[in-house]
């Protein structure tokens, strides 16, 4: 975006911060969704997997570090961590339709809202990533 003029270029980033909020809005929307329609509130333990999951990036996480095959012990325990949360996410709506405390229509706006948020972390990913905007 070298060719661009200053204002076109702010705009683009605001636009982008724009969906990312989209995104995450939708995500908490089809959460609550998943129990207020169901007149259920199980499926609000995965929102406490979604308040864990930034945590271990956040208290061990490197800027750039953690992509990279070799690392050191916390990088690879920030992974684990991560990897963890990401499969608690999965695991909790699954094991309580298993279990007959939730319906199928809950499962899938929980599934829903996972991948929502996954779209929504992968595009900070991709916007932070750029050296001419970032948070960090």
């Amino acid at each position: 975006m070298a060719g661009l003029s200053n204002r076109l270029t702010a705009c683009l980033h605001t636009g982008q911060l724009a969906l990312l909020a989209i995104l995450v809005s939708g995500g908490i929307v089809l959460q609550i969704l998943a129990c207020a329609l169901y007149n259920n509130w199980w499926p609000m333990l995965t929102a406490l997997m979604y308040v864990i999951l930034p945590m271990p990036l956040l208290f061990f996480g490197g800027s750039s570090s953690l992509m990279s095959g070799d690392g050191d012990g916390w990088v690879n325990f920030t992974k684990f961590l991560t990897g963890a949360s990401v499969v608690g996410s999965i695991a909790i709506p699954s094991i309580l339709k298993h279990a007959n405390l939730i319906g199928w229509g809950a499962l899938t706006m929980e599934l829903s809202s996972f991948v929502v948020f996954g779209v929504a972390i992968l595009s900070f990913l991709q916007m932070s990533d750029r050296d001419e905007y970032s948070y960090f």
